[in-house]
């Protein structure tokens, strides 16, 4: 008598004969969530620690994003971008208050990270030029005008031709921009943190010296805060902590809490006077039920002083790691609750299986790197958990590795 399938694997087998498989085999089928924890369709509970890739931000099923999502949703639902809503102004209210800007500044919502820089590549047009500067390892967005701007080549290179004009520089090189940068660059767009380069965050000279050249060249600065905005590095946005202001960010990922939505911000009149009606568009961009999600996230955040917390707990997180004393991990980086366990040994991909295996979900965006971008709400108990599972979750990847080797 055989086995019968588990529910996930027989969701898993449904989803092979059923869904297009750019993402390969999913690892998981998860049914349910709660705080900083998800539970599979077979019952296993698991540790999030990757908060669906720094999407999460107030964890699963919070009740004050809940409540917010199934008010709006009996109200209004859709309308379309002939009209707009209390929900929507009040938002991108929000966004422009908590982000600092300036007088004239505005607010495009759209409905991704890669919709987000698409549309400030378009801003970027509008000064009359083409080139864009950004740096290497840097992540964009998978549609066809982020992808170009991607630093790797897998991404990019069975869909070129690209946009062309893209000029790359190494990240944190501050000798590479002044070269690049010229009075026919558009723009320089970048992370602030790059997330999938494996969580590297740039100096503050750095951003520092992006800003003083692409003033110098009439050209703009734009900070992709995808991933590392609304909270997410234990301040509202990572760039703020280089002391300059951008002429646009683009964000995603965390406002919605999980409901998609993003944002091009812009900064100041002059930059938000170059996309005029009728250049730029969207169908679902900045939607009521979106829209009361990012409030939700916002109020909570700044409520529960949530950016304090990610500071805490990320900072807890990186000292209890290091005084570990383990060989295998080489360091940690990042800030708040973006952060990389940075490893001795190119083992990354077998300890993420050895994780879930144990319990805990983690990211290898690197062969070397673990990216932990779990939400904003993560406690030092959580954090306790992981840090004392974490040297036997590096024995059975080294073994497994080593197991592989063996067999080749």
């Amino acid at each position: 008598m055989t086995d019968q399938p588990t529910r996930s694997t027989a969701a898993l087998d449904r989803y092979a004969a059923s869904l297009l498989g750019v993402f390969g085999r999913p690892k998981l089928v998860l049914e349910s969530g709660r705080g900083c924890r998800v539970t599979d369709t077979d019952g296993r509970t698991y540790l999030d620690l990757l908060g669906g890739i720094a999407v999460s931000a107030l964890g699963h099923g919070h009740p004050d994003l809940v409540a917010a999502i199934a008010d709006q949703a009996q109200r209004l639902i859709h309308v379309s971008n002939f009209f707009t809503t209390e929900q929507q102004v009040a938002l991108a209210e929000r966004l422009l208050a908590v982000s600092g800007a300036p007088e004239g500044s505005a607010v495009f919502f759209t409905n991704s990270g890669a919709e987000s820089n698409e549309a400030a590549i378009k801003l970027s047009r509008r000064t009359g030029r083409t080139q864009i500067v950004v740096a290497e390892g840097a992540f964009h967005g998978r549609s066809t005008g982020a992808v170009a701007l991607t630093g790797k080549a897998a991404y990019r290179e069975p869909f070129e031709p690209l946009i062309p004009g893209v000029v790359r520089v190494p990240y944190n090189d501050v000798d590479a921009l002044h070269a690049a940068v010229t009075d026919a660059t558009a723009a320089v767009l970048l992370e602030p943190i790059q997330g999938e380069a494996g969580v590297v965050p740039a100096t503050a000279a750095y951003l520092q010296a992006a800003r003083e050249l692409t003033s110098a060249h009439g050209a703009l600065l734009v900070m992709d805060e995808v991933q590392t905005g609304i909270g997410r590095t234990g301040d509202w946005f990572a760039f703020s902590q280089s002391g300059i202001q951008p002429d646009a960010m683009t964000l995603a990922k965390g406002l919605g809490g999980g409901v998609p939505i993003g944002a091009l911000v812009t900064f100041g009149a002059e930059t938000t006077a170059l996309l005029q009606p009728g250049q730029h568009g969207t169908t679902f961009g900045g939607g009521p039920l979106a829209c009361a999600a990012g409030l939700a996230v916002l109020d909570v955040i700044e409520r529960d002083d949530l950016c304090g917390n990610a500071a805490r707990v990320g900072d807890y997180l990186a000292e209890q790691v290091e005084a570990l004393g383990d060989a295998r991990i080489a360091t940690t980086r990042g800030r708040g609750l973006l952060r990389a366990i940075e490893l001795a040994q190119p083992i990354s991909a077998d300890v993420a299986v050895a994780a879930q295996d144990a319990g805990f979900i983690v990211n290898a965006p690197t062969p070397t790197c673990l990216r932990l971008a779990p939400a904003l709400v993560l406690t030092t108990a959580d954090v306790d958990e992981f840090v004392a599972a974490l040297p036997a979750i590096l024995s059975t990847a080294a073994d497994a590795a080593a197991a592989k080797e063996t067999t080749r």
